[in-house]
């Protein structure tokens, strides 16, 4: 029997042999035997993507330690979820505007599917003063996540793809969803229509352009996740340069720029020409806490075209009208409140907590002698561990230090041999976590 067969009872479908699994497999799975099967075939690009998307992958795990050892308190350095309080300043906001919809006067239904214009000017204000950024070519969405899907779609299944190696998963997955990344290749561990730019500590974390193919598209996360790394001006001029020189366009992932304290750009826009061929994506997730909330944007510029000349900001229009009725009014209030004096301030304190957090787990792994890079630009920490798989790694320091964190593996192959620890947590859980890393190393 095998996993994408079709159980006998749904004879009207041919069978297809793949990966092998035993009918044990069905009866003691969450999936029950199926008593009734469709003619629909599967989304072949569906079937392409490897094991399961590595969140929740990581979140199984997490359970199956917890069954494990019942009694262990377990330290969550794993999955990048804030866990500092909104402050009240913007929960107030979003508190007084909900209340609002009770009242003949308050109340509001659907609005632009582009989202507030005083709040994409607020943005265009804060994040983008001085680089011709205006309010509507700001998106307002739900998050920088949901974003990357409504690109791929209006990208489409023909273009090329570029990667930083390793980076996000999603950019990955979302490009084996829509049809661009061709086969997996298993000696490898990559997939053969996809360009993996290699971004490990010995180049700087910055791929040499000078051998890198042409694509279509470049995925560029700074600061980047998982590595923590802030890409400096000159790389992102290059990187702009080389976009300019192949007809390229730059998708710009900045949901971490917050973090930055030194001179590297907090915006791709911050370079000359990058208006022409970059897109910008970005989140009031990890700034303001807003993991639950949902609250993000996107950025494209009109001067931005395809080959043809046409403006892709009118495309992507039409991919957001189409596909969404915008983000909530009662979230968007509390953006608002995020950008106000005070509430941006309120928000810097947090950051800075988190930011001290890193320092912490920085300094505690440098002690113990490893490579660690990251933790100053970004709330991430990717600790190497020479000539081990770090699925190993992540599973020991599970098993006998209770905490979890990243295998570097999971955001592509380069990303082995390394860990990624979050610094979003209770200051306790961080010191905690040190010790127990220091008993274990």
């Amino acid at each position: 029997m095998y996993v994408d067969q079709v159980h006998p009872k749904c004879s009207t479908t041919p069978l297809k042999a793949t990966v092998p699994f035993t009918m044990d497999f069905f009866l003691s799975s969450r999936w029950p035997v199926p008593r009734h099967c469709t003619e629909v075939s599967r989304n072949v690009n569906m079937e392409s993507l490897q094991s399961g998307y590595l969140f929740p992958e990581i979140s199984m795990r997490e359970s199956e330690h917890i069954r494990k050892h019942p009694d262990a308190r377990l330290i969550r350095l794993g999955i990048g979820d804030t866990t500092q309080p909104i402050p009240d300043i913007i929960t107030s906001a979003m508190a007084e505007h909900a209340f609002a919809l009770s009242t003949v006067k308050g109340y509001k239904g659907y609005g632009a599917e582009q989202g507030n214009m005083a709040l994409r000017t607020a943005i265009a204000d804060k994040f983008y003063k001085d680089m011709g950024i205006e309010g509507d070519e700001i998106f307002i969405s739900d998050g920088a996540q949901s974003d990357i899907s409504r690109l791929q779609m209006l990208l489409g299944s023909n273009v090329t793809v570029a990667v930083q190696d390793p980076s996000f998963p999603a950019y990955i997955d979302t490009s084996v969803i829509v049809g661009q990344a061709g086969k997996f290749l298993k000696e490898t561990g990559k997939y053969r229509n996809i360009v993996y730019m290699n971004c490990r500590p010995e180049n700087n974390f910055f791929p040499d352009l000078s051998t890198t193919s042409r694509t279509d598209i470049i995925f560029f996360c700074s600061p980047n996740n998982p590595t923590g790394h802030a890409a400096t001006w000159q790389q992102l001029k290059k990187l702009v340069e080389f976009a300019k020189a192949n007809g390229s366009i730059i998708v710009y992932d900045s949901a971490y720029a917050a973090y930055i304290t030194d001179p590297s750009p907090r915006s791709i826009y911050e370079i000359p020409g990058a208006r022409e061929v970059a897109i910008e994506i970005s989140s009031f997730s990890k700034f303001a806490g807003f993991t639950g909330v949902r609250l993000g944007w996107t950025v494209v510029p009109e001067e931005l075209r395809y080959s043809n000349g046409y403006p892709v900001i009118k495309d992507f229009n039409r991919i957001v009208c189409t596909c969404f009725n915008g983000a909530s009014n009662i979230v968007q209030a509390g953006g608002l409140a995020c950008l106000s004096p005070d509430g941006f301030q309120a928000l810097r304190t947090v950051i800075d907590y988190y930011k001290e957090n890193a320092k912490i787990i920085v300094d505690a792994f440098q002690s113990l002698g490893l490579k660690v890079n990251g933790g100053k630009n970004a709330p991430y920490v990717w600790v190497q561990f020479p000539g081990s798989s770090s699925w190993d790694v992540f599973a020991e320091i599970l098993e006998k230090t209770h905490i979890l964190t990243i295998p570097g593996s999971g955001f592509g192959p380069g990303g082995n041999e390394h860990i990624r620890v979050s610094a979003f947590g209770h200051r306790e859980y961080i010191s905690e976590a040190c010790r127990r890393l220091k008993n274990f190393l």
